[in-house]
């Protein structure tokens, strides 16, 4: 188990940039795939990015890819996403989490039992 705090989020203008910071308590976060998830008022929660154990193999949904970079730090028990070119549609409460398999394959949050408390990310018009 490992436990998940995000931070980063707020404002900015369309067009703008942020990065989202993911720290992780407990000894086993390198063995860890870890992913990035939002979620808007009245939608469902989706799937951003994921990373894999060693940062080697990374993947995106489609409407963030080019615009995000997801990464990690094993070293600092970190996660990132870098968040460019941001659009209003961006806007979301974003979730970091963590898969045990390590594997960096799945974008559903049914393979993901760690979870932060997640930051708001507002983007402006």
């Amino acid at each position: 188990q490992v436990h998940l705090v995000e931070s980063g989020g707020g404002l900015v203008k369309a067009g703008g940039s942020l990065r989202l910071s993911c720290a992780a308590s407990g000894r086993t976060f390198s063995n860890y795939a870890m992913a990035w998830f939002r979620q808007a008022p009245g939608k469902e929660r989706e799937f951003v990015a994921v990373v894999n154990w060693s940062g080697g193999t990374t993947s995106y949904a489609n409407s963030v890819k080019g615009r995000f970079t997801i990464s990690r730090d094993n070293a600092k028990n970190t996660v990132y996403l870098q968040m460019n070119s941001l659009k209003p549609e961006d806007t979301a409460v974003y979730y970091c989490a963590g898969d045990p398999s390590g594997s960096g394959y799945y974008t559903s949050p049914v393979y993901y039992n760690n979870w932060g408390q997640g930051t708001q990310v507002t983007v402006s018009s």
